[in-house]
This record gives C-alpha cells, sequence and structure tokens, in this order.
C-alpha cells in the first residue's frame, strides 16, 4: 500500500465522518420540533455508506475506501405527545413529535467523533512516515 492510497482512504473517511456529525446535529436540532417546513413531524436522518475499491499495486490487498452512498429518512414512527392545549393536537389530545431519539443520536455523534479523530491520527503517523523516508 502506498503512503497516498493510505492518506486517501484516511481522508475519505474523515469525509464520511464529517458529513455524519452534520447529519446527527442536524437530528439533534430539531429533536422537540412537532412541525417541519412540509406540516409533518421531523424525521430523522441517516448516513448511508458504501465501500469503494482503490487502484493498488498488481498482486497486493485489494484496498477500499469509504464514500457516502446517501442519507435516508428514518422509518421509527413519530412520537406521540400528550398536549391536549396544543394547537396541533388531534382529537385525542396528542401531537406527533420528532421520531428523533436523542441518546441514540449522542451515541451516534461520539462514534462519529472518535472514528474522525482516528482517520487524523492515521494521517499524521502516515505524514510522520513519509517526513522521515524522506530524510534517509
Amino acid at each position: 500500500m502506498s503512503i497516498i492510497n493510505a492518506l486517501t482512504v484516511a481522508g475519505a473517511g474523515m469525509s464520511a465522518q464529517n458529513q455524519r456529525l452534520a447529519t446527527v446535529v442536524s437530528n439533534l436540532a430539531n429533536a422537540d420540533s412537532v412541525t417541519s417546513s412540509t406540516g409533518t413531524p421531523y424525521k430523522a436522518r441517516e448516513m448511508v455508506f458504501a465501500a469503494v475499491p482503490l487502484q493498488g499495486a498488481a498482486g497486493t490487498v485489494p484496498l477500499e475506501s469509504v464514500r457516502v452512498a446517501g442519507v435516508v429518512q428514518s422509518n421509527v414512527p413519530a412520537r406521540l405527545l400528550y398536549e391536549p392545549g396544543n394547537p396541533l393536537a388531534d382529537k385525542a389530545g396528542y401531537v406527533k413529535a420528532s421520531n428523533v431519539n436523542p441518546i441514540e443520536s449522542m451515541v451516534d455523534m461520539l462514534s462519529a467523533s472518535r472514528a474522525y479523530q482516528d482517520d487524523v491520527t492515521a494521517a499524521n503517523v502516515l505524514k510522520t512516515v513519509a517526513t522521515k523516508t524522506l530524510s534517509l
């Protein structure tokens, strides 16, 4: 594996985790909303990642990087809040709220943050190896 390929993998990982963090932040910001611009409750968004094969030298282990394949809406049903005085409440007094689970979102945020930090560490190690190699 060349250092360039390894840096490509680390950079792709940082980019993917950065997008994942942005999605989690959007979910957390809308966790308490009961309506969106469409008039329906906000639905949590989730990242979908895909493996991307990289070109390697003949006879070497095949390399894979990562990319964001897309963002999908969660199909978890909306939460029902009992608020009979709310103008958005149905006849039974329930308001449909966002399906964002703040605890799951925080865990996802910590996971994405640590993965990003790991990619930064890998890139720094690769930079050090390249510098040491050039100084020989």
